[in-house]
């Protein structure tokens, strides 16, 4: 269907019709829904009518072929004009076959592997009549007391951006219209969310506009240029003034800086939300200021609805506004072929079909193997088939693993960590006890651990935190472990027997208690529905850690926002002549994190020799090349992550203390080394200087390679211009 076409369609619709496109509903208001009718609270308070729901434009959560076709064809017949409903999801790490949680597949630094649990999670949901799918999320994160951070990949721009591109290549694929097996991706929380004050959800932001360009908005610009259809505005605000409200973000930046034309929806609620943020006085000023700031659809409030005809008949808002975002709905619903053919890709024979199939489970074991990170290990692991086991803790036997998002996701279908080792070498050697609750525990349960854990070799600790305790509205003070389950470890640290920990969880931990009690950490994350699988052939050395953090670990709660590319002071600690006391330092604590970003383990060991760059000058026309000869020096077969960074030793502004610039993974036989050659160019080395303006600086800086942020050889050199 043409511009033309759909121009011709818009002419048509009554100014109520245009409206309604603009308004998004949950299932139950539809006919057809099997939850229909079921409004109550909240969602009977919108005060919604038929007459828009027949002509709403968009669906929030509906999903099951034949629940979202009989909806569908319900919907058609009752829309005066033939215009089919958009289906949206959260369809964040899996659909039904559940991956581990973004910040896990970050760890992975594996970009292939992220575009296929995409691509999986877009095949399935599409199946199930899904068009649109809430993701990805890429927000910098730096406060793990934000339970939104297991939905971003880290703390590095870079890094971010490489995944966002990733995650859409895998939902969108190239050719939406052909392609059914894929859904339209939406990068959210535009922007800065990750940043809100304190790590409390639905918080304030407020920082510099350079440093938003720097760090915070190249993830979400690296999605568009990938040709993500869809924006998300962000609960907080930006520069004073909430992101769903804000024309100068929305409209000056995203739409005519940046060219994006495509859909933008707010957050559940959020123009509404402007009421008590202080910047709508009711909700005829919040749907004023949402649709000047460019949202073309309202998710789940009544702004819109209730307020945009009279705003228009008394000339405050422009017809032309409501034209455009209709535009922009159309063209979507258009793409993605639905007046073509309204019901996609949802087939109830095709769902069954994929819908935790053999070759997604697999998909999955291999991406939470992936994605598990080894934090310590002082000669525990891997396990041997003939050591007796006590697994014990909360989630030795739990199907929690799936994480925040995972809502579709079945804890009954999730391979638990008992049975994943069970599946792998047998009963036998292994004893299992709960020991504690997540938050509570019994004299019993503790005596039943301590039994199970004298008559074995090594005892395995399954500890962490319930999923509910990350995830959006997961904001946490205390990022420690709950007391139980550090008594636990306290408990069973008396008996003098090696113990390892498996930790699942949605965000960095203060690991005092954990860390420096046990003699292994395998940090699992939320890893999916083959967790259990996975972690047992890390376990057992079926298969070698290889993933690194991509998220620091804080010494202490009290570090936070702790990160690796900081800025330095005037007078940093550690100076050659700084003083003892009169330095920005804890008195108390490290500034450093306990793990910092990049870290990880592996069952071998790697040294870094002959690192050297091809010269010490670099010019605009001419790159350095910078070479490293990494040797495997342990006694198994091992995967290493060699990464690059840059320091800028004199900027214009203060700059980073460590910037990531490349990566790159490799697999070496024992005893075999490999040179490896990474090129580094002058745009590689540009900033937002204080006038906002993109470019480098001549002079000195630093590259720094190794096996993170911090264990680094360093090398000089001068950039000529």
């Amino acid at each position: 269907m043409p511009e033309q076409q759909l121009r011709t369609l818009i002419n048509q619709m009554s100014i109520e019709e245009k409206i309604s496109q603009l308004l998004q509903l949950a299932g139950p208001f539809f006919e057809g829904a099997e939850s229909q009718g079921e409004i109550t609270g909240p969602m009977e308070a919108l005060g919604i009518t038929d007459h828009s729901i027949r002509n709403t434009g968009s669906v929030l959560g509906l999903t099951g072929a034949k629940e979202v076709i009989q909806v569908q064809e319900a919907h058609l017949k009752n829309n005066r004009l033939g215009i089919p409903l958009l289906m949206m999801a959260d369809i964040v790490h899996g659909y039904k076959t559940i991956f581990p949680v973004p910040l896990a597949i970050g760890c992975s630094w594996d970009m292939d592997m992220a575009e296929n649990t995409a691509a999986i999670a877009a095949a399935e949901a599409s199946a199930a009549g899904v068009h649109v799918t809430f993701a990805p999320m890429v927000d910098l994160v730096r406060d793990p007391r934000w339970g939104r951070v297991m939905e971003s990949t880290g703390e590095d721009p870079f890094l971010n951006s490489e995944f966002a591109r990733a995650f859409v290549r895998g939902f969108q694929g190239t050719d939406l219209t052909q392609d059914h097996t894929r859904v339209a991706a939406c990068v959210k929380h535009f922007a800065a969310y990750g940043a809100s004050e304190g790590g409390r959800d639905y918080n304030t932001v407020d920082m510099s506009e350079r440093q938003l360009r720097e760090s915070y908005l190249p993830a979400y610009r690296a999605a568009l240029d990938e040709g993500c259809e869809m924006v998300m505005t962000a609960f907080n605000t930006v520069d004073g003034i909430p992101a769903t409200g804000n024309r100068r973000l929305m409209r000056d930046l995203l739409r005519d800086e940046w060219g994006f034309d495509g859909v933008l929806i707010s957050d559940w609620g959020a123009v509404k939300e402007m009421i008590p943020h202080g910047i709508a006085a009711d909700e005829a000023e919040a749907a004023y200021k949402a649709i000047q700031a460019g949202v073309d659809i309202e998710m789940m409030t009544p702004a819109y609805e209730h307020h945009l005809k009279g705003l228009i008949e008394n000339g405050q808002v422009n017809e032309s506004l409501v034209d455009e975002a209709v535009m922009r709905i159309l063209k979507l619903k258009h793409k993605l072929g639905l007046f073509d053919n309204p019901h996609r890709g949802a087939s109830i024979e095709l769902e069954e079909e994929l819908i935790l199939s053999e070759t997604h489970r697999e998909a999955a074991r291999d991406a939470a193997a992936k994605s598990c990170v080894l934090l310590k290990n002082d000669n525990v692991l891997p396990l041997k088939e003939e050591q007796k086991i006590a697994l014990i803790g909360p989630f030795a036997q739990s199907g929690d693993i799936l994480g925040p998002w995972s809502w579709l996701g079945s804890k009954e279908e999730a391979i638990q960590l008992y049975t994943g080792m069970v599946n792998l070498v047998g009963s036998t050697n292994i004893t299992t006890a709960q020991g504690c609750d997540i938050e509570t525990g019994t004299e019993a349960q503790l005596a039943e651990a301590l039994l199970a854990a004298q008559h074995a070799d090594v005892i395995v600790l399954a500890l962490g935190e319930h999923s509910d305790m990350s995830g959006e509205a997961g904001s946490l003070a205390d990022i420690r472990l709950p007391q139980i389950q550090l008594d636990l470890i306290a408990t069973l640290q008396s008996l003098n027997k090696p113990m390892v920990t498996i930790l699942f969880n949605g965000r960095p931990l203060d690991l005092h208690g954990v860390y420096d009690q046990v003699d292994a950490v395998l940090e699992a994350w939320y890893p999916g529905t083959e967790g259990g699988a996975a972690i047992a052939d890390l376990l057992y050395g079926r298969r070698n850690p290889s993933a690194r953090l991509t998220m620091s670990f804080p010494y202490s709660v009290g570090q936070v926002p702790v990160y690796y590319n900081h800025f330095n002071t005037g007078r940093p600690q550690g100076a050659p002549d700084a003083q003892v006391r009169y330095v920005s330092q804890y008195l108390d604590i490290p500034n450093e994190p306990l793990l910092p970003f990049g870290y990880g383990l592996s069952y071998t060991s790697f040294e870094y020799s002959e690192a050297s760059v091809s010269s010490t000058t670099m010019t605009m026309e001419q790159p350095l090349t910078i070479k490293v000869r990494v040797t495997n020096t342990g006694e198994c077969t091992g995967e290493e992550l060699v990464q690059l960074y840059i320091r800028d030793i004199a900027g214009e502004v203060v700059r980073p203390v460590k910037e990531l610039k490349a990566f790159r993974k490799i697999i070496l036989e024992p005893k075999e080394s490999q040179e490896l050659t990474f090129t580094l160019t002058e745009e590689q080395l540009r900033y937002h200087h204080s006038n906002l303006e993109y470019k480098s600086d001549s002079g000195d800086f630093y590259a720094y390679i190794g096996s993170n942020s911090k264990d680094v050889t360093e090398l000089k050199f001068t950039l000529i211009k």
